[in-house]
């Protein structure tokens, strides 16, 4: 498949998932997945976490998502978030719904304790 010759495949993994396109594999991670942990990362990476944070505002699945600010690596799209609601682009509770944090326990324990907002209503 595309996506196994493009990058390095481990070999020794208990499981692996081979699917043919990128949509597949993400719908096939947030299906697997209990939440969403955001290493500091590029574009793919980016683009991903406003993925699934974007499914979580249309209610496509209730799991945290989160970001592992490791050395403030997120402090500008944090900043350009609460920016966004600010300008009323983002309903300040799904800017709420991404957790923000340092410590790695810290995260995890939030992330167990996560309850997704509930919003009727994107616009008055």
């Amino acid at each position: 498949d595309i996506l196994s010759k493009k990058e390095v495949a481990h070999q020794n993994l208990t499981k692996m998932h081979v699917v043919e396109t990128m949509h597949e594999r993400k719908q096939l991670m947030a299906d697997l997945a209990d939440g969403f942990i955001a290493l500091p990362g590029g574009m793919g990476t980016l683009e991903e976490l406003s993925e699934v944070i974007t499914w979580g505002q249309l209610n496509f699945h209730n799991k945290p998502c989160a970001i592992l600010n490791v050395a403030g690596y997120y402090d500008h799209l944090v900043n350009f978030m609460a920016h966004a609601a600010d300008q009323q682009f983002i309903r300040q509770e799904h800017v709420n719904m991404l957790i923000n944090e340092k410590e790695p326990s810290v995260l995890i324990h939030k992330m167990k304790n996560y309850s997704p907002p509930v919003v009727n209503k994107w616009i008055d």
